[in-house]
């Protein structure tokens, strides 16, 4: 293995006054420009997770399922509750409600 000669950096010549000051005249003289109304972050409003306890209801002794189960997974598996049909997760079952 041959190791490569180090490459000599170039210098740039030393900024003389009379260059930059036309370009420093230049950005003080020039308006600024309109700033865009900021949007600040959204905040997500916390949704309370439900969990399991809101499918059943305790009444006295007696334990009663808020939801029906689903026809082909069994008991395990509860049906989503929408506004016009009851809907499995884990399968897809669609069963409609009576009007």
């Amino acid at each position: 293995m041959s190791k490569k000669p180090p490459v000599a950096k170039k210098e740039e010549p030393p900024a003389t006054a009379a260059a930059t000051a036309p370009a420093a005249a230049a950005e003080e003289a020039a308006p600024a420009p309109a700033k865009k109304a900021e949007k600040g972050k959204r905040v997500k409003k916390h949704k309370e997770e439900k969990g399991v306890h809101a499918m059943y209801r305790i009444e006295g002794d007696k334990v009663f399922r808020e939801r029906p189960t689903c026809e082909r997974c069994g008991p395990g598996y509860f049906m989503a509750d929408h506004h016009d049909r009851y809907t499995c997760g884990h399968c897809g079952f669609t069963r409609y409600k009576q009007k």
